[in-house]
């Protein structure tokens, strides 16, 4: 499926605008990715324009935390979500998005990357356990 990214629906009032051409392919976008957590990783590779590709992260299962103090980084397993400020509803379906705080094996860290756009969890630990 996709999704209409064009801006000639419109007008800045609100209102509808005529039409007065169809939709072009460069106009094209794709449906949010929700990266859920589950017990086994899960990845999508998709072609975009320009001939580039985008690698989205479907389900997770593990995070790479930076620990500010030791200057360090690990690979460590996600245990759940706790909040995600965009939408509450996405803590409780386990959804994993960009600000949102895990709990993970090392502490509570805060994801800085987005899952469904760059493939991976990137988060910074708050504290320990």
């Amino acid at each position: 499926m996709t999704i209409y990214q064009g801006s000639d629906l419109r007008k800045v009032s609100g209102g509808e605008k005529a039409r007065y051409r169809g939709k072009r392919k460069y106009e094209l976008g794709s449906p949010f990715t929700s990266t859920t957590l589950a017990p086994e990783e899960r990845r999508e590779v998709e072609r975009t324009r320009g001939g580039n590709l985008k690698v989205r992260l479907e389900h997770a299962l593990y995070a790479n935390v930076f620990d500010r103090n030791n200057r360090t980084a690990k690979k460590v397993r996600i245990l759940e979500v706790l909040e995600t400020p965009p939408n509450r509803e996405y803590a409780r379906r386990e959804i994993i998005v960009k600000s949102a705080k895990i709990r993970t094996e090392a502490g509570i860290a805060q994801v800085i990357s987005r899952p469904g756009q760059d493939g991976v969890v990137n988060a910074v630990l708050l504290s320990d356990q």
